[in-house]
């Protein structure tokens, strides 16, 4: 979903807000119930540099898929490379080791609820990322964020991607900061 090229590729790609600017960022934010989710989204980013890859639907062959086409209950292991912008993530099954797993996509929307045709700004993305995620966490997990013991990140629309594709959702991931997990959190209750 961000416009930087994706492996010199120069194609639109998400932007996933764990780059190392980010990071600095998000740490930065007190305790409240933000500071749990920049504490998640900063772990998530440190998370992103430290794991690899893995296989969807079984075995341990990557599966590569585009970030547009990103399903709620797809799980993943981020790449193993931090990359401001993202335009594929390659699949694990979710009985494997794995860090993140996919639970909404959301087509952003101005406070008023109007849709937005100019791109909007990342401080603005990832606020109404904030809010959008957590709002939908519990129907996932089947318990409020802030008593889960998992953590939430996403992925953000860039700018390019915004302007040429017309990619205007943001894709929410419960992750962990713990051992990786081994099953689907859907429902868990955790």
């Amino acid at each position: 979903m961000a416009l930087v090229s994706y492996a010199g590729r120069g194609k639109p790609a998400r932007h996933w807000p764990g780059s190392p600017a980010a990071i600095r960022t998000v740490a930065s934010v007190g305790g409240s119930a933000l500071g749990r989710v920049g504490l998640g989204l900063s772990v998530a980013g440190i998370a992103l540099a430290l794991t690899g890859c893995g296989a969807f639907g079984g075995g341990k062959a990557k599966t590569a898929v585009s970030v547009f086409d990103i399903q709620p209950g797809q799980c993943f292991n981020p790449p193993a490379t931090i990359k401001a912008e993202l335009s594929k993530l390659n699949t694990v099954a979710c009985g494997q080791p794995h860090t993140e797993e996919s639970y909404a996509d959301v087509p952003f929307t101005n406070a008023n609820g109007s849709q937005a045709s100019a791109y909007p700004g990342d401080a603005l993305l990832k606020s109404f990322a904030d809010g959008a995620c957590a709002q939908r966490y519990s129907d996932y997990v089947g318990r409020d964020y802030l008593d889960s013991s998992y953590f939430f990140t996403y992925l953000l629309p860039s700018a390019r991607g915004w302007e040429q594709q017309k990619d205007r959702n943001v894709v929410c991931f419960v992750t962990t900061t713990g051992q990786p997990l081994t099953a689907s959190v859907k429902g868990s209750k955790r």
